[in-house]
């Protein structure tokens, strides 16, 4: 069993995303530590990129942040070393197609692997084109993670049965954000996975309190939380650690 299927194992999974760098890549090395000892199952690194276009104004505002602080792909490497140092936690890479094709795929995905990343999401790269990297995933053992949007129903069935890992289900269309509400039919995204195989499914895309995670961990195997956790960073810069600590133990009791 893959360490990204591990996060699974023992019930409902907790996955947390922060932007690498954001406000620099010090605090996100401390933060990623502190947020598996809080009881986040899989962490989410995202690697700031200057168009980043499923984020909403959150998360891009962090990636400008990320950005101005220095952070380049080759010092966030060197913060994953840092990190398996200090914790087992599965730790996925969430990064645009542009930035793996710049720095060079096979580079970028060996490099990846041996650092300690467990799996790769890259949001922008079509179920059709992902024979440009799932071959190199798999060469050096990265599982290349599946989305699917509430629009692809007919499209589910094919990305499910290839999946790897888990399947990231997106909760609503649109970027990245808050949202108040969630009108998805999760439960029938889910179902329509589950026929195509036996796949760990989580859900993202506008969770943020600890009622809408309890509510989406009804149907699903792991809730993922991005914008409201960068929201927090923002707010508390160099001081986020505890605070973004305390709302990881909220959120995993919530599903727990």
């Amino acid at each position: 069993m893959s360490r990204v299927r591990d996060a699974f194992a023992d019930g409902k999974a907790f996955i947390p995303f922060v932007t690498a760098g954001d406000p620099e890549l010090a605090v996100t090395e401390e933060l990623i530590v502190a947020m598996a000892e809080a009881g986040a199952d899989l962490i989410e690194i995202g690697i700031p990129f200057s168009d980043p276009v499923a984020e909403g104004i959150v998360i891009q505002e962090a990636d400008i942040r990320a950005l101005a602080s220095g952070t380049t792909t080759d010092k966030i490497f060197d913060m994953v070393k840092r990190i398996r140092e200090k914790t087992e936690v599965p730790l996925a890479f969430m990064t645009y197609i542009n930035p793996i094709f710049v720095y060079g795929s096979e580079k970028f995905i060996r490099t990846a692997a041996e650092t300690g990343i467990d799996a790769l999401i890259v949001p922008d790269m079509p179920f059709e084109e992902k024979g440009e990297l799932l071959p190199l995933c798999r060469q050096y053992g990265l599982d290349l993670i599946s989305l699917i949007a509430p629009t692809s129903k007919e499209r589910i069935h094919a990305i499910a049965k290839e999946a790897e890992g888990f399947v990231y289900c997106v909760s609503s269309m649109g970027v990245t954000g808050v949202r108040t509400e969630i009108t998805t039919n999760i439960g029938e995204m889910v179902s329509l996975v589950k026929e195509a195989q036996s796949i760990p499914c989580a859900i993202g895309f506008g969770i943020s309190t600890p009622e809408q995670a309890k509510k989406m961990s009804e149907h699903a195997d792991g809730v993922i939380v991005g914008s409201a956790i960068v929201r927090m960073v923002a707010k508390y810069g160099k001081d986020c650690v505890e605070p973004v600590c305390q709302y990881v133990r909220e959120m995993k009791a919530a599903i727990s």
